[in-house]
C-alpha cells in the first residue's frame, strides 16, 4: 500500500498497586530470576514475545486495560507481592561468608573488564561464548555479594541477528539498539550530571558517555561514543560489535581500556583488583601507569604497582583470537600517551612483543606482562596457554610457568529449566540455592522418582519441540516453502510425540569446531537416523562471523544435507541462535554433541549447561569435558593429537562418534522397561547433574578466581603500595638489576658425582654459580628429585633448596646440600637456579632460569 506508515506508541499510566513493575523492568536482575519474568508472561504473553522479552519496552506498550484487570486479580496479585518480597530479600542479602573471609568488606573492590556482556537476549551487547561467560560471572558475583562492578562498551549496534535462506545462506542483519529499550540509564556525577570522560585520539579528543546499568547487587557501566560532541566517524566508534577494520579494533581497545579506569575514576571507585576479561581491555594497564608517571613514580614501578593486582584471563588458543596492532598504528594513537609515561616508545612496545608477530603489538602479551596473575579456562586450556604464552617466561619449563586455569562454569539460575527448579523447590525447598558448591548435597538427586525424572525430560523435550517448530515454519514460509514440505521436513518435531531421540549441536560455526564431522560417513548416519524403531532427530544451531567465509560454509554444507530425502525431518538446522534458544536446547535435546580439533577448544560452556539439565554430553575429550566426564555422566572421545594428519583425525574420530551413537546412545535410551522409559538412561542423566551441576557452576567459577586470584591480587597490590609504593620501587630496581646481570650467570657442579648410594647414605651436592654482581640472597638454587615415567619424562617428587656456603669469592658463590635419598631404586635428580626475591607474586615471574 502507498504512502507512509506513522508508528505511534500509546503508553499506559500504571496502577500506583503495579508500580514497582518499572523498578523490576529496570534491574537485569531479571535476566536470571524467572519470578520476575513471569509477571510479564502472565500479564501478556503474546505482547511479551513481541517484544523479545523486553520488560522496559513491554511496560510501554502493555494495555491500559489489562493493568486495570490485574489490579482487582488477587492470584496476580498474590504472585507480584511474592516477587517483590523474595525480590527486597535479595537485595538485602549479605555477603557469603567465604567471600568475606577473603576480601575486606569496606576495601576491596573487583572492576572487571570485557568487550561484551551477554546477560539476556532483551540486552544484546554480546556475540557469543564470552559474552555469555561474562555476564555468568556477573550474575554469579551478584548472587555471592562480592564487591563488583563490571565495565563494557554500549553497542547501538550488537551482534548481528541470523536469518538462513533457501539455499543454506547465512544473512546478517543489524537493526540500531534504542536505547530506550534497554535497562540503563545515563551516570551521573556527583552534582547530578550526565557524566561524560575524554580519551586522546590522533589530532583530536573523544567524548564518552558513561551509561550504568543495575543487575541485582552490582553495576555495569557502559562507554558510549555516540554524542553530539564528537564527529561522525567517532560516532561510530562504538556502533558496533566487533565491527569495522582495524582502526575501528583499536579505537574500540582505547575506549574500553583507557576510558573504562577514566569512568571508574570519574565516579570515585577505587578498585583494589582489575580483572581484564581477554586481552581486548589491556590498554588500562597503560592508562593506570599513567596514572602513577604522572605521580612522578617511574614507569617500571609504577608498572610492578599495577600489575601486582591484575588479572588476565585468556580464552582463546586460536591466534586469531589475539588481537594484534603494528608498530606504526599502535605509535600513531599512543605518541602522545607515551611522553605521559616517562618512558621511551620502544620500551612500551616491547610489552607487546610476541615471537610470531614481529613489528605487531600483541593485545595478550600486554595483558600478561602486565599482570600478575593468569589463567586460562579449562585445565587443559590453561595447559596450552601456558606452552602458547610461555615466551613471556622464555626459561620457565611451561608447566611451572605462572599461567593457572580457573574452569569456566554457568549461571544456575539462568540455565537450569524451570520445571527443574519447580521440582528442587518441592523436593528440596528453596535452601538447595544455598547448596552449589556443596557436592554431596547432589546426590539427592537420586531421592527423585525415575518415572519423575523421566516425565520432567520428557515435558522440556515437548517445549522445545513446540518452539523449534514454530521458528522452523516461519523459517520455510519466508523461504517460499510449500505447505507440504514444510509438514514433511517437521513430521518428526511434534510436542505430543517427544519419544524420539533428540541430538543437539549449537555453538558457534568455526571450522575448529567441525560441526559437519557427523557426516564424516552420511550413509551410515541416515541408517542410524531413519531406523523406524529408533529414529533420531538432530538439531543444528548456530552463527559464523560474517568474514568467516568457511564458518558460513559449515552452515551451508549442513543446510545441503538436510534437503537430501534421506535427511529430510531428521537433521534439522535453526536460524536465529540466540539466548532464548540456547536455554530450551539445553534443556530439551537428549544428547549434547560437541567435536572440536583437540585442543583447540578453550572450554565449551554449552556442554555445561546441558549436563546441568540432565542432557548426556557426547564430546571430545578437550576443554571442560576434560574434567567432567567420569564414565558415568555421557559420552567421551579420546582425541588423536595434533601430531596427527586432519584428514587422519577428522576420519577416526568421526567413525568414533557414530560408533558411540550406534552401539551406546541409541540401544540405551531404547531400552525401555514396563513403565515406557530408559531405567539406564535415567541413571546417566541423573549423573550427569549430579557431577555437572556443583562443580560447574558460576558460583563455583567465581569463588575460584576469589580464592586464587582477587584476594591473592589485593594483598600483593596492599605490600607493593605501602610507603609510598616503596616496595613496588625496589622490586622494579631489583628485576633491572636482574635483568642486566642474569645473561652471564652460570654454574657448575664441583663435588665428585657418584653413581651409586648404599640406603642411608648421604649425597654430597656442591655447585659452585658465577653470579656476575649479584648477590647469593637474589637467587634459588634447587634441587630437583624425581622418577621417570615410561616415556622418559621425569617426574619431580621434591624440591630441596641448596644453602650458600661460605663468602662469594670473585663473584662466584658455593652452593651445599647433603642429601638422603628418600626414594628406593633408580631415581634422578636436576639443580637449577633461578633469581627470587620475597615481593615477587610467583617465584618465576621474571622468565629467568638456568639449569645444570
Amino acid at each position: 500500500m502507498a504512502g507512509k506508515r506513522f508508528s505511534l506508541e500509546v503508553q499506559p499510566h500504571v496502577p500506583e498497586r503495579l508500580s514497582r513493575l518499572n523498578e523490576l523492568a529496570n534491574d537485569l536482575l531479571y535476566s536470571w530470576d524467572r519470578q520476575v519474568r513471569g509477571l510479564f508472561y502472565h500479564l501478556d504473553s503474546t505482547l511479551w514475545s513481541e517484544c523479545r522479552h523486553s520488560p522496559k519496552v513491554f511496560m510501554r506498550r502493555i494495555s491500559q486495560e489489562r493493568l486495570e484487570q490485574v489490579v482487582e486479580d488477587r492470584i496476580f496479585m498474590e504472585d507480584y507481592e511474592r516477587v517483590l518480597s523474595a525480590y527486597d530479600i535479595y537485595h538485602q542479602k549479605n555477603r557469603h561468608p567465604s567471600v568475606s573471609d577473603l576480601l575486606d568488606d569496606e576495601q576491596d573492590l573487583v572492576a572487571y573488564f570485557c568487550a561484551e556482556f551477554g546477560l539476556h537476549e532483551s540486552v544484546p551487547i554480546y556475540s557469543g561464548g564470552l559474552g555469555i561467560l561474562a555476564g555468568d560471572h556477573c550474575k554469579a558475583a551478584s548472587d555471592l555479594g562480592l564487591p563488583f562492578v563490571a565495565v563494557g562498551l554500549l553497542y547501538r549496534q550488537g551482534y548481528f541477528t541470523q536469518t538462513i535462506d533457501g539455499q543454506g545462506n547465512q544473512i546478517a542483519h543489524y537493526t540500531p539498539a534504542n536505547f530506550d529499550d534497554l535497562p540503563i540509564m545515563p551516570a551521573k556525577d556527583n552534582e547530578g550530571r550526565e557524566l561524560h570522560v575524554q580519551v586522546r585520539l590522533p589530532g583530536r579528543t573523544l567524548e564518552l558517555k558513561v551509561w550504568e546499568a543495575k543487575a541485582g547487587h552490582i553495576t555495569l557501566y557502559l562507554l558510549d561514543s555516540d554524542v553530539a560532541e564528537n564527529e561522525e566517524e567517532d560516532r561510530l566508534i562504538t556502533r558496533q560489535l566487533y565491527g569495522g577494520d582495524i582502526n575501528t579494533r583499536i579505537q574500540q581497545e582505547i575506549v574500553l581500556g583507557i576510558g573504562g579506569v577514566r569512568a571508574l575514576r570519574a565516579l570515585g571507585l577505587k578498585p583494589t583488583v582489575w580483572h581484564i576479561n581477554e586481552g581486548h581491555a589491556a590498554f588500562q594497564i597503560l592508562e593506570r601507569c599513567r596514572e602513577h608517571t604522572l605521580d612522578a613514580m617511574d614507569f617500571s614501578a609504577a608498572l610492578e604497582l599495577v600489575a601486582a593486582n591484575t588479572v588476565f584471563t585468556t580464552h582463546t588458543p586460536v591466534p586469531a583470537g589475539h588481537d594484534i596492532f603494528d608498530h606504526y598504528q599502535f605509535s600513531s594513537y599512543f605518541k602522545n600517551f607515551v611522553t605521559d609515561l616517562h618512558e621511551e616508545l620502544d620500551r612500551i612496545l616491547e610489552l607487546g612483543a610476541s615471537p610470531d608477530n614481529p613489528g605487531g603489538f600483541n593485545m595478550t602479551a600486554l595483558a600478561l606482562r602486565g599482570s600478575r596473575f593468569h589463567n586460562g579456562v579449562s585445565r587443559i586450556h590453561g595447559t596450552v596457554a601456558s606452552r602458547n604464552e610461555g615466551y613471556v617466561w622464555p626459561q620457565i619449563p611451561h608447566p611451572e610457568n605462572p599461567v593457572q586455569y580457573v574452569t569456566n562454569g554457568v549461571h544456575l539460575a539462568t540455565f537450569l529449566a524451570r520445571e527443574w527448579i519447580n521440582l528442587f523447590d518441592m523436593t528440596f525447598d528453596r535452601s538447595w540455592r544455598n547448596e552449589q558448591l556443596n557436592e554431596d548435597y547432589w546426590q539427592r538427586i537420586d531421592e527423585v522418582p525415575d518415572q519423575s525424572y523421566w516425565s520432567i525430560r520428557q515435558t522440556l523435550k515437548s517445549r522445545l519441540f513446540t518452539d523449534v517448530r514454530e521458528r522452523v515454519t516461519l523459517q520455510l514460509e519466508r523461504n517460499g516453502c510449500g505447505e507440504f514440505h514444510i509438514q514433511r521436513l517437521t513430521s518428526h518435531i511434534s510436542e505430543h510425540q517427544t519419544d524420539i531421540l533428540t541430538l543437539g549441536f549449537a555453538r558457534r560455526f568455526a571450522t575448529y569446531k567441525r560441526a559437519t564431522l557427523l557426516f564424516s560417513d552420511p550413509e551410515r548416519l541416515a541408517r542410524l537416523l531413519n531406523n523406524p524403531e529408533r529414529p533420531v532427530v538432530i538439531l543444528f544451531a548456530g552463527k559464523a562471523h560474517p568474514n568467516d567465509h568457511p564458518g558460513q560454509e559449515l552452515i551451508r554444507a549442513i543446510h545441503h544435507f538436510s534437503r537430501r530425502p534421506e535427511f529430510e525431518g531428521k537433521i534439522i538446522l535453526l536460524e536465529g541462535y540466540d539466548l532464548a534458544l540456547a536455554r530450551k536446547l539445553v534443556s530439551g535435546v537428549d544428547v549434547w554433541v560437541n567435536n572440536p580439533e583437540y585442543p583447540m577448544e578453550a572450554s565449551g560452556t554449552s556442554g555445561e549447561k546441558a549436563g546441568l539439565n540432565g542432557v548426556l554430553n557426547l564430546s571430545v575429550l578437550d576443554g571442560w569435558w576434560g574434567e567432567g566426564y567420569n564414565g558415568d555422566n555421557g559420552w567421551g572421545i579420546v582425541p588423536h593429537g595434533a601430531d596427527y594428519d586432519a584428514d587422519f583425525r577428522d576420519r577416526e574420530e568421526g567413525e568414533a562418534l557414530l560408533d558411540i551413537l550406534e552401539r551406546d546412545i541409541i540401544p540405551t535410551y531404547y531400552a525401555r522397561n514396563g513403565f515406557g522409559y530408559s531405567e539406564e538412561w535415567v541413571q546417566l542423566s541423573k549423573n550427569s547433574m549430579k557431577s555437572i551441576l556443583p562443580h560447574f557452576n558460576s558460583q563455583r567459577m567465581v569463588m575460584d578466581y576469589v580464592e586464587k586470584f582477587y584476594a591473592p591480587a589485593s594483598r600483593q597490590h596492599r605490600k607493593l603500595k605501602k610507603d609510598q609504593a616503596s616496595p613496588a620501587r625496589e622490586l622494579a630496581a631489583w628485576k633491572q638489576k636482574i635483568s642486566e646481570r642474569w645473561p652471564e650467570v652460570s654454574m657448575q657442579r664441583i663435588d665428585t658425582v657418584p653413581e651409586q648410594l648404599m640406603h642411608g647414605e648421604t649425597l654430597k651436592i656442591q655447585v659452585s654459580v658465577y653470579l656476575d654482581g649479584l648477590e647469593s640472597s637474589d637467587i634459588i638454587v634447587e634441587c630437583l628429585v624425581g622418577t621417570t615415567t615410561v616415556h622418559e619424562e621425569f617426574v619431580v617428587q621434591m624440591r630441596i633448596p641448596l644453602q650458600p656456603d661460605g663468602e662469594k669469592i670473585d663473584k662466584q658463590q658455593t652452593f651445599i646440600l647433603d642429601l638422603v635419598p628418600e626414594l628406593s631404586g633408580l631415581q634422578h635428580y636436576k639443580i637449577r637456579a633461578y633469581p627470587y626475591h620475597a615481593l615477587q607474586a610467583h617465584p618465576f615471574e621474571t622468565g629467568y632460569m638456568i639449569w645444570l
